[in-house]
């Protein structure tokens, strides 16, 4: 009797698990969070994974979608767009834990470097951000050792999202590359 009571128990606490992780969703869940803005407080939450890119092969994760009728006779490809739907995990090995995706599209937007205008969807999977994302929008000039790009946006735990977001390139080839992402997020 005993046992069952304990196995009873915890199914009870792993099912309560994810409603202390999660917001209301829907629009009354939204309307309500929104009545409550005014005594939440402002957290800072500090993120860091890696964010997996494949232009080419069997595990191709992002793909060229529109390109300029100039993109092939200049320097930076102008106009070239891809969309991408890559995975993000918490090493720079493609076969740690994967904790969500990046999914969006970047686009060749300068002729003197190159720079990819990027909005770009961190969508997570795992944890507690399970079901949460970030909305980014600006300019990345790949070839800096370090670019820093605006967080606008999020939804779930990250609603009214606000923030910065360092990237940094682990890994690069002719078909992939590794970006270190670091988040200092802002939120409610």
């Amino acid at each position: 009797m005993k046992i069952e009571s304990v196995g009873l128990m915890l199914c009870a606490m792993v099912m309560a698990i994810p409603w202390a992780q999660s917001v209301s969703e829907g629009p009354k869940g939204v309307e309500e969070w929104f009545k409550e803005l005014p005594i939440k407080k402002q957290k800072v939450t500090k993120l860091h994974f890696y964010f997996h890119d494949t232009t080419t092969g069997p595990r191709q994760t992002a793909f060229q979608i529109a390109e300029s009728n100039i993109s092939s006779t200049t320097v930076t490809q102008f106009g070239r767009t891809f969309m991408f739907d890559n995975p993000l995990t918490v090493e720079p090995d493609a076969r740690s834990m994967r904790i969500g995706k990046g999914q969006g599209f970047f686009g060749a937007a300068s002729f003197e470097e190159p720079r990819f205008l990027m909005n770009l969807n961190f969508v997570f999977t795992q944890g507690k951000y399970n079901g949460s994302t970030l909305q980014f929008l600006g300019t990345n000039p790949i070839l800096h050792r370090v670019r820093e790009m605006s967080i606008v946006g999020g939804t779930g735990v990250f609603r009214l999202a606000s923030g910065i977001a360092t990237a940094q390139t682990y890994f690069l080839n002719d078909t992939s590359s590794i970006v270190e992402y670091n988040l200092m997020v802002i939120h409610y």
